[in-house]
Formats: structure tokens, C-alpha cells, sequence
């Protein structure tokens, strides 16, 4: 994930370490999540960090969640409308928003601002933590730096992802009904009645794994980049870029994973 912990090249010189510094930074963040994981459930958690975590991932994610949720919806669903006018089939225009705003759209749209916003900011919050030696001076005076802060973080960002999701749906959901019912002249009961057609619990139960994945993932990326830091100043800049690319990734994988078996389970 990030750079090299260790030596960038082996005792001989040669390119050896090089080519498997990839390697190590992904064992390296395995064994990191794992750690933070295992902590979590140890006593003495610190719910005020918790809490004020919580309260600043929602603050920073939740205009541009909800911002970017109602064009991504309306998109999807005037073009889902083009479709099923060109079959007579206008009324099933709520399935589509449905299924295209449960499935994908909410948890989706949700967890890139929350790792585009909140986890770049805890990653910088956490990498001038680390250029400062706080977190070393918290090891001298006996206070487990994943307990005090990284775990509380971890968790702000799922949660607030999990919330957010739903929220996410309910908006898009809503801007697609206006959309289509005022100017895609769709029925409002036929609407209503489609948006269950083939979406069900099954599907909202799915969307709500993935949103907690996703927010999950991202608080551990974020964490990691942020203890993680070499460089100075400079070092925390390239690793909120890379907080950022590397959830984007994680999360695309996640999406692809997740989605395929939930289809597998609910089919």
C-alpha cells in the first residue's frame, strides 16, 4: 500500500526487495487490519473518540453524499425510462430505480464520498500524528495508539457509511420519482408499486453488507496510509492520493465480489 517499511533493496544491493515491496506493503496492511480488528473487541473503548469521529466523517461526507446521489439515480433511471417507453413498458420505471438505487447507486455513490472526504481527512489527521511522533509518544506513556485512536476511527467510518447508505437510497429514490413522474410522464402509483417488483429484502440486506464493507475498508486504508507515513510534510500528501486511490480500488473489487454473491444467495 504504501511505501517500504524496510530497506528498499536487500543486503546485496540488488533489485530483490524492490520487486517485493508490493507484496510486503499488502502483508503489512493485512496484518495491520488484523491487529486493529482483534483490538476492537477488547474492553475499554473509547466511545468519545468514537463519537466525535462519527460526528466529523458525517459532517464532511453528508451534503456531497446526498448531492451526488439524486444525479446519479435520475441518470440511471432516465435512461432505464428510454428503454422500457421503447417496449410500452413505462410503468415498471420504479423497478429500475429500485434495484439501480438498493443494488449499487446508494451504497456506492455513499462510501466514495466517505473515502474520497472523511478517510483523506483522517489519513492526513493521523500522518501529522505520525510525523510529530504523537503516536510513539503515546506507546511511552502506555497508551495502545490502535485502541485510543485508530479504532475509534475505523468504526466512525463504517458506521457513518452504513447510515449514510440509507439515507443515500431514500434521496435518490425520492429525485427519481419527481424526475419521472414530471417530466418522463410516468404513473406515480405505477411507480410505487414497480420499486418492490424486484427489489426486496434481500437486496436492501446486500446493499447494507456492502456499505459496511466499504466504510470499513476505507477507515482501514485510511489508518494504515496515516501511521504509515515517511517524508515529512510531503509524505502525508502522498498518502492521503494514495488513501484515496487505493480505497477506490478496494472498493470497486468489493463491489464485484459482494454483488456476485449476493446473487448467488438470492436468486
Amino acid at each position: 500500500m504504501n511505501r517500504a517499511r524496510g530497506v528498499g533493496r536487500d543486503s546485496a544491493g540488488g533489485p530483490t526487495a524492490v520487486a517485493l515491496t508490493p507484496l510486503r506493503n499488502v502483508g503489512d496492511f493485512f496484518a495491520f487490519s488484523l491487529d486493529v480488528l482483534v483490538t476492537i473487541m477488547k474492553p475499554s473503548f473509547a466511545w468519545r473518540e468514537f463519537l466525535e469521529q462519527t460526528w466529523f466523517v458525517a459532517r464532511v461526507s453528508l451534503v456531497p453524499t446526498l448531492m451526488l446521489s439524486v444525479p446519479y439515480v435520475v441518470l440511471t433511471v432516465f435512461n432505464f425510462n428510454v428503454l422500457l417507453t421503447e417496449f410500452g413498458a413505462a410503468d415498471f420505471s420504479g423497478s429500475g430505480a429500485a434495484i439501480g438505487a438498493v443494488n449499487q447507486i446508494g451504497p456506492f455513490v455513499t462510501v466514495l464520498v466517505v473515502a474520497g472526504a472523511g478517510a483523506s481527512a483522517i489519513c492526513a489527521d493521523l500522518g501529522a500524528r505520525t510525523i510529530r511522533e504523537e503516536l510513539d509518544a503515546l506507546k511511552v506513556m502506555g497508551i495502545d495508539p490502535v485502541q485510543a485512536l485508530l479504532v475509534p476511527r475505523v468504526l466512525a467510518a463504517t458506521a457513518v457509511a452504513l447510515l449514510l447508505s440509507s439515507l443515500v437510497t431514500l434521496t435518490g429514490l425520492a429525485g427519481a420519482f419527481f424526475f419521472s413522474v414530471f417530466f418522463q410522464h410516468v404513473s406515480p402509483g405505477a411507480f410505487v408499486a414497480g420499486m418492490t417488483f424486484i427489489t426486496g429484502l434481500s437486496d436492501v440486506l446486500t446493499s447494507m453488507v456492502k456499505a459496511t464493507l466499504f466504510g470499513l475498508t476505507a477507515g482501514l486504508v485510511a489508518c494504515y496510509q496515516g501511521t504509515a507515513v515517511r517524508g515529512g510534510p510531503a509524505g502525508v500528501g502522498n498518502a492521503v492520493n494514495e488513501t484515496v486511490v487505493f480505497s477506490f480500488v478496494l472498493l470497486f473489487i468489493i463491489n464485484i465480489v459482494v454483488t456476485a454473491i449476493g446473487f448467488e444467495i438470492t436468486k
